[in-house]
């Protein structure tokens, strides 16, 4: 049994890696997992950099931005698998939501345009928004919503970074007017009576890469048996998330105080996607709010990295062309393939796909047969094809 430490922060989302170890699937492939929890992203990432552990739940656009030489970091990381895709939520204070109703929004969950406008229009005064990290894929899904509605943004809005567990008390703090993160912490500021639920991250991008295995890039390349067993393993661990009979096991397992420790009832929430969206008690319920491994949500598709890529290119006036390619290397679907070549998984052919072309579930070949791509549309209908020129 060989040992190996994994940084996270706790979220619904880190459920693979603790899943991997607590149900037993990292064992089966000859791993013991020693989990450290970390207070932020920024931690998280350090840690992994400075080699404190070997491998890291993380924030799916961190590694790419250390690629490009963002936020101080520049160690190359390596994206073994996808974690989670989608997972998160847009929440307002309760005086907010009171301007957004006011405006005439239904808080109907569902409709990122008709939210966008009316949260434009109620925060005439400016909108303080707070995110986990400016390196994340909730400031890409903010920026990208609200500039396709025609407000100016980064520029337009004060993005605050604020750790997920922290967000609910800077809500009622006065700190921020709004948030975007991971359940659940989400849900938290509407148990605690301070917020409203306004959108699922869903409704923006409805399969975006949240949350990746990263390791170093040399560990990477350096351990392939341990590589290939971790990836394995995780990726195990998300097809039993996957499993609508698994959410009672998950949210007790997760709700431990060595992981979450918050109310499996609270953690049942984002796991199964029904909501209570207000302090009143109203729900909703949301499809395939978080995906841990079906329609190829593992695999690190390199359109992805660059979809990150050209979005951080374009915020911080880097070149978009240079961007695209260092964040393709980052995402290592050979890595991945790599992991599970001759143990029938079913693994795509393609490394990368145009980003929000799939209306609907759709089949498509592998060498072993059919593997079903879920949905992938972004709340505007624009595509991102990898492959377009600038």
């Amino acid at each position: 049994m060989t040992q190996l430490s994994i940084g996270y922060v706790p979220l619904l989302d880190a459920a693979p890696v603790i899943i991997a170890r607590e149900m037993g699937f990292a064992a089966e492939e000859g791993l013991s997992l020693v989990l450290k929890p970390a207070p932020s992203w920024s931690a998280v990432r350090d840690m992994l950099r400075h080699g404190q552990v070997d491998a890291a739940h993380m924030l799916s656009p961190v590694p790419i931005a250390a690629a490009l030489g963002l936020g101080g970091a520049s160690e190359p990381f390596s994206v073994l698998s996808v974690l989670s895709a989608n997972g998160t939520v847009v929440g307002v204070s309760n005086d907010l939501a009171e301007r957004l109703r006011a405006h005439g929004h239904s808080f109907g969950f569902d409709d990122a345009e008709a939210a966008g406008n009316a949260l434009i229009a109620a925060a005439d005064a400016g909108v303080r928004i707070g995110v986990p990290f400016p390196f994340s894929m909730h400031s890409e899904l903010l920026i990208y919503w609200l500039s396709s509605l025609g407000l100016p943004a980064p520029q337009s809005l004060d993005i605050k970074t604020i750790p997920p567990s922290l967000m609910a008390a800077a809500l009622e703090a006065g700190e921020i007017d709004a948030f975007c993160v991971g359940e659940p912490w989400g849900s938290l500021a509407v148990e605690q009576g301070v917020g409203h639920l306004l959108l699922p991250g869903a409704a923006i991008w409805s399969f975006s890469p949240e949350k990746v295995l990263a390791t170093r890039a040399d560990w990477a390349s350096d351990k392939r048996e341990l590589r290939n067993q971790l990836i394995r393993a995780v990726v195990r661990a998300g097809r039993w998330l996957a499993d609508q009979s698994s959410i009672t096991i998950a949210s007790e397992i997760l709700s431990g105080a060595q992981y979450l420790n918050q109310s499996s009832e609270l953690l049942d929430r984002g796991l199964s996607g029904q909501f209570i969206i207000t302090p009143q008690g109203d729900q909703r319920r949301v499809t395939d709010f978080v995906e841990f491994y079906r329609g190829a949500a593992t695999f690190p598709w390199r359109s992805q990295a660059e979809w990150i890529g050209h979005q951080l290119a374009r915020r911080t006036g880097t070149d978009r062309h240079a961007a695209r390619r260092k964040a393709a290397e980052v995402f290592r679907p050979d890595y991945y393939r790599d992991a599970f070549d001759g143990r029938g998984e079913d693994v795509p052919g393609a490394s990368s796909k145009i980003e929000g072309a799939i209306p609907m579930a759709t089949p498509v070949a592998t060498a072993r047969g059919q593997l079903t791509l879920a949905r992938n549309l972004f709340f505007d209908r624009r595509e991102f094809d990898p492959n377009a020129p600038e």
